[in-house]
């Protein structure tokens, strides 16, 4: 397993080795000692959730309310999608900066994020799957979004794609409005609760 750290703080790609043969390949997108290796804890799963999204579908910026918060480990078993993680946590050294990662089932990479950061994703082909294993389980309340086209971040929405939003997306703040109306992470606070989860 290669991993590699992300522009955001915190953030890491794996990159799992994969073994082709003449009937197909197989590989672990999720190896524990890997993980515990690359973060000093453990990955504490609560919920495993699956999305399938035509070409041109971005999904995101979404984050769960912090506390109680939520760490994702994301990656792509069909299909081809840019991933995005965001840092959205109030304080941190990487503030509204955010970083991608191409992910498809050629290299099978997958992304780490941390309780407190963003994630959006845009799909590149139909039946892009998107497989995510997340800390806590899913209470509508708690999950919150952000503008994916707020020009503030410029996030990379390829121009060769028409995107297609969902309602709750497109009525999302912006970064600056969610900061103004306190619904953003607090950074530290984000960090407490991460070891606290993982046994750091």
């Amino acid at each position: 397993m290669k991993v590699r750290e992300l522009a955001v703080t915190g953030a890491l790609e794996f990159t799992p080795e994969v073994f082709p043969d003449g009937r197909g390949l197989f590989l672990s997108p999720f190896q524990g000692p890997a993980f515990t290796e690359a973060t000093g804890g453990r990955f504490p799963l609560a919920q495993s959730n699956h999305s399938r999204s035509k070409r041109g579908v971005v999904r995101g910026v979404h984050y769960t309310a912090t506390p109680p918060g939520c760490a994702k480990y994301v990656y792509c078993p069909r299909g081809s999608a840019i991933d995005i993680v965001v840092d959205i946590r109030v304080g941190s050294p990487t503030f509204g900066q955010w970083d991608s990662v191409l992910m498809d089932q050629r290299d099978f990479r997958a992304v780490y994020f941390p309780v407190g950061l963003g994630h959006a994703f845009i799909a590149l082909e139909d039946d892009t799957v998107m497989s995510y294993m997340i800390t806590s389980s899913y209470v509508p309340e708690n999950e919150l979004a952000l503008s994916v086209t707020d020009p503030a971040l410029g996030l990379p929405i390829p121009t060769d794609v028409t995107p297609v939003y969902s309602d709750r997306d497109i009525a999302a703040p912006t970064l600056a409005q969610a900061r103004e109306r306190g619904l953003l992470p607090d950074y530290r606070q984000s960090l407490e609760i991460e070891r606290r989860e993982s046994g750091r």
